[in-house]
């Protein structure tokens, strides 16, 4: 049980510190006008939370990433779609300089 407990602690360490930049950037933008410079450190900030967040979570549990699921099921096929046909123009465009290569 002390594997646990250990596990525990990472992901609750882990959970405050996301919580906190969470509260800080809802805060930032919260405010009239919203200051830019700021705003946009406290997303990255809150990015690097929830990815550290993640990370543990897969680590320690191997759970996936519980933010994953933000992508809509259209935008997925649109990316899926754009990653095959980049990996087609990629395989072509090698395959063509290989044959003017030979030549």
């Amino acid at each position: 049980m002390r594997h646990n407990v250990s596990v525990t602690k990472k992901i609750d360490t882990a959970l405050k510190e996301l919580t906190k930049a969470l509260e800080k950037h809802a805060q930032i933008v919260g405010l009239k006008p919203v200051p830019q410079k700021k705003a946009g450190r406290a997303a990255a900030e809150l990015r690097s939370a929830a990815a550290t967040y993640a990370n543990i979570v897969e680590a320690k549990t191997g759970q996936t990433n519980p933010f994953i699921d933000f992508l809509d099921a259209a935008t997925i096929a649109s990316l899926v779609h754009e990653r095959d046909e980049l990996a087609k123009r990629t395989a072509a465009e090698k395959a063509a300089s290989e044959g003017s290569a030979t030549q």
